[in-house]
């Protein structure tokens, strides 16, 4: 297991001197975080990629969508009730479409509804969904839980997706093909998700639609992802 599997880095408009005492408060609070790049009010997007960054979080919007452009994972974090609880396990969640998986099946659904998405998602069940923008970063996330025991892994994933079946097929499908586990998958059939990322304990979920990031951050810490026909 590699000495230091999870990194952070800061990545700010900030300028090298107000930076200083950045640092300063990092030093003082005890936190892990070694590297940065200060910007000077430029794009802190820009380093994302040099950093091999595999999520990219910010409350600046624009930033995100140009770093979801590199093709990196990235979400804009809303604010939140959530207080999160000191313990040994992170439990992150995500939604499907637009998030793990590309957009295709959710643009048919805003198109044509929900008769001829269930009809496609059918015929194509043995057709792997293309990657969405968190794929990498799942993928990244188990290599992580594959270097511990099993009964000591510190992270736990979950799928929260209002899909439900038989178009849940075609979902368990492409994790196989991608050879990727998810500790739990929530088929809601289009019920809201809020209540239910307060059951799996999350400590963060990430969802493409803002109505859905609104009612899930009254019970979790949310990361909205611009992308996607529901951002355009």
């Amino acid at each position: 297991m590699p000495h230091k599997p999870v990194e952070v880095i800061l990545l700010s408009r900030n300028s090298a001197d107000t930076g200083l005492r950045i640092f300063n408060s990092i030093e003082h609070y005890g936190l892990n975080i070694t590297r940065a790049a200060f910007t000077g009010g430029d794009f802190p997007y820009r380093y994302v990629s040099a950093f091999n960054c595999h999520l990219f979080l910010s409350s600046d919007g624009a930033d995100v969508r140009k770093a979801l452009d590199l093709g990196v994972a990235a979400a804009t974090i809303l604010p939140s009730k959530k207080s999160n609880a000191s313990r040994r396990t992170l439990k992150i969640a995500f939604d499907g479409d637009a998030v793990l998986f590309s957009d295709d099946s959710e643009r048919i659904f805003k198109s044509s509804g929900l008769e001829v998405f269930t009809q496609k998602e059918q015929e194509a069940a043995e057709e792997p969904l293309g990657g969405g923008p968190f794929k990498p970063f799942l993928f990244a996330l188990q290599q992580i839980q594959k270097a511990f025991p099993d009964n000591d892994v510190p992270i736990r994933t979950c799928l929260v997706t209002a899909r439900s079946a038989p178009a849940h097929e075609r979902v368990i499908r492409t994790l196989r093909a991608w050879d990727i586990r998810i500790d739990e998958s929530l088929f809601l059939g289009g019920l809201e998700k809020g209540e239910f990322l307060k059951a799996f304990d999350a400590d963060v979920f990430f969802d493409d639609q803002q109505s859905h990031c609104a009612s899930a951050s009254d019970h979790v810490t949310t990361g909205h992802v611009p992308h996607g026909v529901a951002n355009e």
